[in-house]
């Protein structure tokens, strides 16, 4: 065993700065990584990270299956970003009470705001299960055969664990291109409720201009608080009656701060990687950024442009523009960083490094065959350009497409025979008609420019042409005033005449046999895809077998541990943090650059705040659902947020750059200093302080 051990410390040593790339499971962190991560300045025995009950992880939540958190307090306090806690904060905004602009305190917990659909899980255990799941007759099983029968077990091993606790439920995912299988037990608490966020100006300080940036001085933190039930302390639905959860273990604060070299581990969820994918994987990755940048821009200049003009309409749509621009951002960003670092050239090199090795080895030559590979990636390239133009064209995007494709997609009908009818409920506080009604027709004329096999468009198009003249607008005018599906709780009855004809269930009902053809299409390439990029990751975990791998991300618990750290682009020193009197010489260009005009009080705070340090860097690997990830020393203090990554690194979700790759933190002292200074919370000071 010790021979191994001095293997893999040899094998991370001759990495050098590739030491700190890695998204670690931590039931069975290698020791290797664990005697590197020492070496970098983890002060605790190994099982305060999993095993002991206190462990680090008992801390750490996934934030409503979007994001991470850490709980900070006795009473079930957590911490997680602002823009994880966007969309809630949003939802109880009004222009009267406009929580998202002006922030929220709740002064008692009577005023603490129950949120719908909303929860944290708890990672209860985690094991690799992989020889009860792959045997010879599951190996011989066609894609679809092993996903129904990984249902299967899966709904199985769920049943046994609620049978033994109903507060439990079970998640069977795939790791390592589906070469190990793990079944992780989950504890989730749905009453959550949100407790404190800072003004937007300060919340999302530097928008869309700083996004992917350094340096970033952006206070990305809100407060919500785990309730549960008054008898057991375990999860229940909401109710007025719930109390304050109170866990075993939190996380505690450090006030001590960090060194440009200190130890810094996060844990959160991240939610996907893709570092085993071939050159070919990239090459199409590549073509699906540049599609959904291009028509997330043309989709956010009629929202930026409807938004500015109103603060009803800001309101409605602040959550959806944040989510729609950061990957527009990152897909401009990852596809630069392609390019810079001439990544499917790296890849074309490694591909050709395995093609040796195997055959002199004579491992997997019946199974890998890269010339099948490129040809099966350049059949599904062409399909995979439309299917974006599509996904980004017609789903998510304004509110009658929305629901034209649910009704023929996922829609359950009420009552039965020829009463069956669908109604949807008013939700006209989720959108502005006349924002969506340009959305729309932006975006119908911009697909019709992109996609030019007429194989792939939609049929409503002549309608567009022979009723309306070509003009997309009148269309779209059209659809809003005159659909059944846009009148409020009107009843929808589908055996109507009056139901075929509606020109806009005929436009969902185009979309969807569109989507349909598409997926089937490229269904037929996907299968044998996968399983070469199964056996692709396969060859590489034995040719590497010395070396300790970690599986791409799945948003599944992940330790990532680096250390504070700094970085240089074309010679210039990035700094490893930002401090008070960048962010006010920021402020003050505020009636210049929108994004960083604040209220005249957050001037003066930040100007009393002196030399008070706002964000730092580290080495630490995250990915998208590592948002709000808890950032820790080395000795398991809290000492930031993960928010971001920076505009050098945008590739790391295909590879990891471990000289420009760096995480960005908002540092506790300053989430402190804002509820403090900001907010007057004194209550859930002392409570986060509390032993």
């Amino acid at each position: 065993m010790k021979k191994i051990v001095l293997s893999l410390l040899t094998c991370l040593m001759t990495l050098g700065t590739q030491a700190d790339e890695g998204m670690w499971t931590l039931y069975n962190l290698p020791q290797a990584v664990y005697e590197t991560m020492k070496q970098e300045g983890y002060q605790l025995p190994y099982d305060k990270l999993y095993q002991a009950d206190d462990a680090i992880m008992k801390a750490v939540v996934n934030f409503s299956g979007y994001c991470s958190g850490v709980v900070v307090s006795p009473d079930g306090l957590v911490f997680t970003n602002h823009h994880c806690g966007f969309e809630a904060i949003r939802s109880h905004s009004t222009v009267e009470h406009d929580y998202m602009l002006n922030g929220f305190y709740a002064k008692t917990q009577e005023e603490e705001l129950p949120n719908k659909n909303m929860f944290v899980a708890f990672m209860v255990e985690q094991k690799d299960v992989t020889s009860q799941i792959v045997t010879p007759a599951f190996e011989k099983m066609e894609p679809k055969e092993q996903e129904q029968f990984l249902d299967s077990i899966e709904n199985a091993w769920s049943k046994d664990v609620k049978e033994k606790d109903s507060t439990l439920r079970l998640e069977l995912k795939p790791f390592y291109e589906g070469n190990r299988y793990y079944a992780t037990t989950y504890r989730d608490f749905r009453d959550l409720r949100l407790v404190f966020a800072i003004p937007k100006s300060m919340g999302k300080f530097g928008g869309e201009t700083d996004n992917w940036m350094w340096p970033r001085q952006t206070c990305d933190f809100s407060v919500f608080r785990i309730y549960a039930d008054p008898k057991t302390n375990g999860p229940a639905d909401y109710s007025k009656d719930n109390v304050p959860y109170h866990p075993k273990h939190w996380a505690r604060i450090s006030d001590e701060g960090y060194q440009e070299g200190s130890f810094s581990m996060t844990m959160g969820y991240p939610g996907s990687t893709s570092r085993y994918l071939s050159s070919y994987g990239i090459e199409e990755r590549y073509a699906q950024n540049a599609i959904r940048a291009q028509v997330r821009g043309v989709k956010q200049e009629v929202m930026k442009r409807h938004m500015d003009a109103s603060e009803a309409v800001r309101i409605k749509y602040d959550s959806k523009y944040a989510q729609s621009s950061n990957y527009w951002k990152n897909s401009i960003g990852m596809n630069k960083c392609i390019d810079s670092i001439g990544l499917i050239g790296q890849k074309q090199q490694f591909e050709e490094q395995l093609r040796a090795w195997m055959k002199g080895s004579g491992y997997y030559m019946d199974q890998l065959d890269f010339q099948k590979m490129q040809s099966l990636y350049a059949k599904r390239m062409q399909l995979m350009k439309v299917y974006m133009n599509f996904i980004e064209t017609f789903r998510r995007t304004d509110e009658l497409s929305t629901r034209a494709m649910y009704i023929h997609n996922g829609a359950q009908p009420k009552g039965h025979g020829k009463r069956m009818h669908y109604v949807y409920k008013d939700n006209s506080e989720t959108f502005d008609t006349d924002t969506d009604r340009e959305i729309l027709a932006t975006l119908l004329k911009n697909y019709r420019a992109k996609v030019t096999d007429p194989q792939y468009i939609p049929a409503f198009y002549q309608t567009i042409d022979t009723q309306f003249g070509g003009d997309y607008q009148k269309y779209a005018d059209y659809l809003y005033k005159k659909s059944m599906l846009m009148k409020k709780g009107k009843r929808i009855y589908m055996n109507k005449k009056s139901f075929k004809k509606d020109l806009g269930v005929q436009f969902g009902l185009d979309l969807t046999e569109i989507m349909g053809d598409l997926r089937t299409e490229i269904s037929k390439i996907a299968d044998s895809i996968d399983v070469q990029e199964h056996y692709l990751c396969a060859a590489k975990l034995r040719m590497e077998e010395e070396m300790p791998h970690y599986s791409d991300a799945n948003f599944t618990m992940r330790l990532s541990y680096g250390q504070v750290k700094e970085y240089n682009l074309g010679g210039k020193p990035s700094g490893y943090q930002t401090k008070a009197p960048s962010m006010v010489a920021k402020m003050k260009k505020g009636d210049s650059i929108e994004d960083y005009k604040v209220e005249p009080e957050m001037i003066d705070l930040m100007q009393e705040a002196k030399d008070m340090p706002l964000c730092f860097l580290t080495t630490n690997d995250i990915t998208g659902g590592n948002s709000g990830s808890p950032m820790f020393d080395g000795r398991n203090r809290l000492i930031g947020l993960a928010f971001d990554g920076n505009w050098d690194s945008l590739s790391s979700d295909i590879f990891f750059d471990s000289k420009l790759a760096r995480c960005i933190g908002v540092d506790i002292r300053y989430v402190l200093f804002m509820m403090d200074r900001w907010g007057h919370a004194d209550r859930l000071l002392k409570e986060i302080k509390a032993e």
